[in-house]
């Protein structure tokens, strides 16, 4: 099979045409930068850029994107033009070309304000029922992009899924108190338990959602490693997180001793994997307690794929406030 990949020269287009290399596809990688996984360097708000890419493949998998550690760097317009425009230009070359499948890699950050429970309610339990609430131009123009993928889908009949996926980026938090308060490995294990997935496993949902994309038709799905939670740990994760954790793991009290580690004493949100585990029968390898394992022996808690990518960072400088700037909140208006 012949793919499209975009973004290939990013953290999990390299991934993807990595894996479906090895598998024995050939592959096209676009990308606006030079990689040694880029054919054709461009950009997909330039559509004869995208017909060129397009020209007879027979899937797409769209990983192109603008996102959240370009908020403060990017213009609005930047951000429409690459993530709706862009995609729009890729949904249409691709019905035109009438290819069998189309991917769309979304994010869970789409849901934006429905991830935050107001004080002293539980945790939110996120499934695709949610109704998306974005916090800022990132999630309103991936959820804008996610609706056209809809349209498309309903206009032409071309197949195409979402991923909507969690953090899998090897990079540093973008939140200062999370950086001083936690190493950054166990920042990262911590969240494997609610808002975290490997990006071995990102890759391997890429891959049934293109074996399947064909009988589905059209789909939203959440990629994130499997919580061990349940809707009855909701209102104790808010208040002891430590505790449920303890109770359902109780080796990984030893462990965080033995590194100098500690729980995060809340949990806001739990995203929920069920749906792409049932329809695209996705099977994921990595949670909280396989990384958990790793860890007790002194392994690496990364998958091989993860080590071979590595970090791309996600500018061409660097910033002294972090890995990326990040814009501050509005404060809420009275009555909000």
């Amino acid at each position: 099979m012949k793919l499209l990949v975009t973004g290939s020269a990013g953290h999990l287009g390299e991934a993807l045409v990595r894996t479906l290399r090895g598998d024995g596809h050939e592959v096209v990688g676009l990308d606006r930068l030079a990689s040694a996984f880029t054919d054709v360097v461009g950009s997909i708000v330039d559509r004869t850029t995208v017909a060129r890419a397009t020209a007879g493949v027979d899937a797409v998998v769209h990983a192109a994107t603008l996102h959240k550690p370009h908020v403060a760097t990017h213009t609005r317009r930047e951000f429409v033009d690459t993530n709706i425009t862009g995609t729009l230009n890729l949904l249409e070359a691709a019905a035109a070309a009438g290819v069998r499948a189309f991917v769309f890699t979304s994010t869970t950050s789409a849901f934006g304000r429905a991830l935050t429970p107001p004080p002293g309610a539980p945790a939110a339990w996120i499934t695709e029922a949610v109704t998306p609430v974005p916090r800022n131009i990132y999630g309103a123009t991936k959820v804008a992009a996610e609706d056209l993928c809809e349209l498309v889908h309903r206009d032409t009949g071309l197949p195409c899924l979402i991923l909507r996926t969690s953090r899998f980026f090897p990079e540093e938090d973008d939140d200062a108190a999370t950086r001083s308060d936690y190493p950054g490995d166990n920042a990262k294990t911590n969240e494997y338990l609610f808002r975290r997935v490997e990006l071995e496993d990102v890759v391997s949902a890429h891959l049934r959602a293109l074996e399947r994309a064909p009988a589905i038709g059209f789909g939203r799905y959440i990629v994130s490693a499997t919580t061990p939670f349940t809707p009855d740990d909701l209102a104790a994760l808010r208040e002891d997180a430590a505790g449920v954790v303890g109770r359902l793991f109780p080796e990984y009290e030893a462990e965080y001793a033995r590194r100098g580690w500690r729980m995060f004493p809340t949990i806001d949100r739990v995203y929920v994997n069920q749906r792409a585990r049932d329809e695209l029968g996705w099977r994921p390898r990595h949670d909280f307690g396989a990384v958990l394992s790793r860890l007790r022996a002194n392994e690496d808690p990364r998958s091989a794929l993860a080590r071979a990518v590595g970090s791309k960072g996600y500018h061409e400088r660097s910033f002294a406030e972090g890995p990326y700037p990040v814009l501050p909140q509005r404060r809420p208006a009275a009555g909000e």
